[in-house]
């Protein structure tokens, strides 16, 4: 399992690389609610408030990017190989 914290309006880290399979669970650390939203509709955690967890299994390969609804410059990715 790999983590990435959301604090400070950003994902940390920003880019993640991961066998498939491999699951990724993000926390928001942060004062303000976000989400974890694929660009592909893959993933979406729905509204996370402060101190709330979101995971995801990576299954297939391939480069998936993602950002925060609420705050859609908080961009990140996850490549999967």
């Amino acid at each position: 399992e790999v983590a990435v914290s959301i604090a400070n309006f950003s994902f940390d880290p920003i880019s993640l690389d991961v066998a498939a399979g491999t699951t990724v669970t993000w926390t928001n650390n942060d004062s303000a609610p976000h989400t974890v939203t694929a660009d592909d509709g893959a993933f979406d955690s729905g509204t996370l408030q402060p101190g709330q967890s979101f995971s995801f299994t990576f299954e297939e390969a391939g480069t998936f990017a993602y950002f925060c609804n609420i705050h859609p410059r908080m961009t990140a990715e996850v490549t999967v190989s």
